[in-house]
């Protein structure tokens, strides 16, 4: 089970667009959900998010990982990963 803190929810909530048409989430409740659902994953800065990719085998080799739709800035130095 993941816990997301309301910094994180916030900016899935307000950033849910740049991965999908359309909200997924319209309060807190249904992001938390959401991302549970989805096993979304919170890292500690850019090294985190590469080597997250490179686990994952999603070859990151010439694209920025942090430009990434399923990569959103929290804004405190942490990125939350969504696997749509």
């Amino acid at each position: 089970m993941h816990e997301y803190d309301e910094a994180v929810l916030k900016c899935f909530l307000e950033n849910q667009g740049q991965l999908f048409p359309e909200n997924v989430a319209e309060n807190m409740e249904e992001a938390e959900a959401f991302l549970e659902d989805s096993m979304a994953v919170v890292v500690d800065g850019p090294d985190e998010v590469m080597e997250y990719f490179e686990e994952t085998g999603v070859d990151v080799e010439d694209d920025n990982v942090l430009d990434a739709d399923e990569v959103f800035d929290i804004g405190d130095g942490r990125y939350l990963i969504v696997e749509a």
